[in-house]
């Protein structure tokens, strides 16, 4: 493949069918860096309000620095993948403290910051310092694998690598920056993963896929496992009007978000003595079981979750937590002021309304 020809097809199509966004219409590298770590794991529309009202409350590594994190996990609520807030929480105090507030423009010193790998390092310094780095993401994998009938799976191990080659290959020397971001547009907006549109591709004379009429056969996928099953039972434990909430380690899952306690159990339900009983276990409380007041299902990346949610009161005994990392009571309006995650945000309604609220 003419990789002049190339480039000329696919940035001639971007110039004029590329989206506004708002991380677009700047060239600030902290903008541009905000809005590709969002970017990872979301899709464009979720991403566009929280990063208008990131930049906002942040609008520079300093501010994100000052900022305390229970604060950067709040309004990065709902987005998930927290670890990419907390990283970048860390890395803007880098950026602070070392780099006088200016994100750096060698890859090296770059990717050596939390959360910086080998793709928002091509993407933001590509975009906001023209740097020759080629990005590889779903996008790009699926693109080049159409174009080029490339075999190897894209979620294998070793796949960034295997991208990466063709990919670094192509890119233009002369307009890093909308070449990788024309890549990512066409995989999104044209070269989709269910019904492309290969009749509005500015290289379908060049995709073999489309030429041997394979384009369903690509990307090539490895099978993915069964996500794993699990079940919690979770405890709204009420005392003076107030809730037991409690606070997740700072690393791992949700790490320093906010919930109320809970237990993995089998999913039968009825077991209130022994749900008490674990409860103690891990809040230190002795607690009596009221009702069942719903149950809730939330899917995650590598696992399923159901969790039945119980009202409790208060017996004896002071907070001793097991696995938790810190704890409040709290009414409702004040619990509307930590970052929460989404699996228990699914139950506050019925909450709200068990208790009058």
């Amino acid at each position: 493949m003419e990789p002049e020809i190339f480039r000329k097809r696919l940035l001639g199509w971007y110039a004029t069918h590329h989206r506004r966004l708002p991380w677009r219409e700047t060239s600030d590298p902290y903008a541009i860096w905000v809005s590709e770590v969002m970017l990872q794991q979301t899709r464009v529309a979720t991403a566009i309000p929280y990063y208008q009202r990131f930049i906002d409350r942040f609008p520079t590594p300093g501010h994100l620095a000052d900022a305390d994190i229970q604060s950067v996990l709040k309004l990065w609520e709902g987005l998930g993948y927290y670890a990419r807030a907390r990283n970048l929480h860390r890395a803007a105090g880098i950026v602070d403290s070392r780099f006088n507030g200016q994100v750096p423009d060698n890859p090296a010193v770059f990717q050596s910051l939390p959360g910086v790998g080998d793709y928002i390092a091509a993407a933001v310094l590509s975009i906001a310092f023209g740097r020759v780095l080629a990005v590889v993401d779903g996008n790009v994998k699926r693109v080049l694998s159409r174009l080029m009938e490339i075999d190897s799976p894209v979620n294998r191990n070793g796949a960034h690598k295997i991208f990466k080659a063709p990919a670094t290959g192509l890119i233009c020397p002369k307009h890093p920056a909308d070449f990788n971001q024309a890549v990512m547009e066409l995989g999104a907006l044209i070269c989709r993963p269910k019904k492309p549109a290969c009749g509005a591709c500015p290289l379908s004379v060049l995709c073999l896929a489309n030429r041997h009429h394979t384009t369903a056969d690509f990307p090539k996928r490895d099978a993915s496992r069964k996500a794993p099953h699990r079940h919690l039972s979770i405890g709204v434990i009420l005392k003076k009007g107030k809730m037991l909430a409690v606070q997740r380690p700072m690393e791992g899952l949700l790490g320093g978000l906010w919930e109320f306690p809970a237990v993995p159990t089998d999913g039968e339900q009825g077991d209130w003595k022994g749900f008490a009983e674990m409860m103690a276990t891990e809040t230190g409380l002795t607690i009596a079981v009221d009702r069942r007041l719903t149950r809730i299902r939330h899917a995650y990346t590598h696992f399923r979750l159901t969790g039945d949610v119980y009202l409790c009161r208060h017996v004896a005994g002071r907070v001793r937590l097991k696995s938790a990392k810190g704890h409040r009571w709290v009414t409702l309006r004040s619990l509307a002021h930590l970052p929460l995650h989404k699996a228990n945000h699914k139950f506050m309604d019925a909450l709200a309304a068990a208790l009058g609220r």
